[in-house]
């Protein structure tokens, strides 16, 4: 079984890169399926279950290293229990042996015995920002984010993930060893890009043989 997963910068483009790697190489993808499955098996609400695990729940009650937890009230496990459902829906997809890309989730720290290749996309500021705009000028005008909302949304966000990642993992969110390949893309076509990370992994499974 081979599996890719995808850490990215929030606007970086990750997510597309992903789902076109995917496609590409005819593999499964995984993403908000897995919030999907979550809800439905708890009984959640998809929006609850996406904030819990979009890192809005961490804060609320103390990890430690390896995903100990400590002093949980009554209040907090529902949270708790949310992320432990996610493990085991990651753990069910690797046991399934079908190869697949992973976007998200610490999917590469949760399936580190199985040896996924780990990719990390990242883009400079300007960058996300002007694709986040770009999403948002899919909405109805009254709806869309000023890009100071945009940016003010984009560092809330890498700053949850930055403390999910060195709980997880006890490295710095700038460690580069936690990955096998980091990827800017900046000023790149997803669509051109997809087909170069593509070969890289492909030669990267082929290693050793």
């Amino acid at each position: 079984m081979k599996i890719i997963t995808v850490s990215r910068q929030f606007g970086s483009g990750g997510r597309e890169l992903g789902k076109r790697l995917a496609d590409l190489l005819e593999w499964d993808y995984y993403d908000r399926e897995i919030i999907e499955a979550l809800a439905e098996e708890q009984g959640l609400d998809p929006d609850y279950v996406h904030k819990v695990l979009s890192g809005h729940g961490w804060h609320q009650y103390q990890l430690t290293y390896r995903n100990s937890f400590h002093h949980l009230t009554a209040g907090t496990w529902k949270h708790t229990e949310v992320l432990v459902r996610q493990r085991e829906i990651l753990q069910r997809i690797a046991e399934e042996g079908n190869d697949c890309v992973i976007v998200g989730r610490d999917a590469d720290v949760i399936l580190q015995d199985h040896d996924p290749f780990r990719i990390y996309v990242c883009a400079e500021m300007q960058s996300r920002i002007d694709r986040c705009a770009r999403f948002e000028e899919k909405k109805d005008p009254a709806e869309r984010l000023s890009e100071k909302e945009i940016l003010r949304n984009i560092r809330r966000i890498d700053r949850n993930r930055r403390q999910i990642r060195e709980i997880l993992t006890g490295k710095t969110a700038g460690d580069g060893s936690s990955f096998d390949m980091t990827v800017n893309a900046t000023g790149w076509d997803i669509r051109e890009l997809t087909g170069a990370v593509a070969d890289f992994s492909n030669r990267w499974f082929e290693r050793g043989k």
